[in-house]
C-alpha cells in the first residue's frame, strides 16, 4: 500500500522489537542447542512479553519489560518442558543485543542524511535499549531513545504515544511512525501519527478501522516517499 501525504515527516519514529531488532534472533543464534522446537519455543516467548505487558497495563501492576521477556521465557521452557534449560542465561544474554534486519542501517543512514530527527519509541526498559542499540552499533543515529519505563505502563496507551511530541514538540500528524506490530500501528493510528506498518511476514491485516497510511513489507520502503 503506497504512502499518501500532504507534508512530509521530519520526525521518524521507530518501535524497537520485530521493527528494528530480530526477537528471534536470539533463539537462532542457539538453535543447535534447541533442537527442532527452537522456532516453537522462540514464538511462545515472543507472544507472552507482548500478552504480559498489555495485561499489566490494563490492571495497572506494571513490571518492566525485562522482567516481562525473563518471565515469559521461563513460560515458554515450562510449556515445553522438554527442551533443555540449561540454555536460559545465553539465550537471555543473547536477547539483550538483538541483531537488526539487514536493511535497517542503510535506511536509518538514508533518512538521516535527508536531515530527518530520528527517534525509537519502545516498550523496552532504558537499559535493553540501550544494550541493543550499542551492540548494532547505532549509537549516532537516533536524536532520542524513548522509553515508556517511565510511565510505567505499556504502548497503546496514549501516554506512551505523548512521550513523542512532548519531545519533540511536535503535532501528532508530522510524525512518522513504524512498527511491524499491527496492534501498535493500531494504537499509532488512533493517537494520530502517521503509521507505516512494516509487515515483515506478510499477515492478513486487522483493526481495519485504525488503518496505517502506509505498509512495506520491510523498511527500504520509507526511503521511496
Amino acid at each position: 500500500m503506497a504512502p499518501t501525504m500532504t507534508t512530509p515527516s521530519t520526525v521518524y519514529v521507530f518501535d524497537a522489537y520485530g521493527t528494528l531488532f530480530d526477537v528471534h534472533a536470539a533463539v537462532r543464534l542457539h538453535a543447535g542447542h534447541l533442537g527442532p522446537d527452537a522456532a516453537r519455543l522462540s514464538g511462545i516467548w515472543r507472544a507472552k512479553q507482548l500478552e504480559y505487558s498489555w495485561t499489566r497495563s490494563l490492571m495497572h501492576q506494571y513490571l518492566d519489560f525485562w522482567t516481562l521477556t525473563e518471565q515469559a521465557l521461563d513460560f515458554a521452557f515450562e510449556k515445553m518442558p522438554h527442551v533443555d534449560r540449561a540454555i536460559r542465561p545465553d539465550l537471555l544474554d543473547a536477547y539483550r543485543t538483538l541483531s537488526v534486519y539487514q536493511e535497517v542501517r542503510p535506511v536509518l543512514e538514508g533518512l538521516k542524511g535527508r536531515g530527518m530527527q530520528l527517534a525509537i519509541l519502545s516498550n523496552g526498559s532504558p537499559a535493553m535499549l540501550n544494550a541493543a542499540v550499542a551492540g548494532n552499533g547505532l549509537e549516532g543515529l537516533f536524536d532520542e531513545i524513548l522509553s515508556v519505563d517511565p510511565l510505567r505502563t505499556y504502548k497503546t496507551s496514549k501516554e506512551a504515544y505523548d512521550l513523542v511530541t512532548t519531545t519533540f514538540r511536535c503535532f501528532p500528524d508530522t510524525v512518522s511512525f513504524q512498527s511491524s506490530n499491527r496492534w501498535d500501528i493500531a494504537g499509532a493510528a488512533a493517537y494520530g501519527f502517521r503509521a507505516t506498518w512494516i509487515n515483515r511476514d506478510g499477515v492478513p491485516d486487522e483493526y481495519r478501522d485504525l488503518a496505517p497510511m502506509a505498509q512495506f513489507k520491510d523498511l527500504k520502503g520509507l526511503l521511496t516517499y
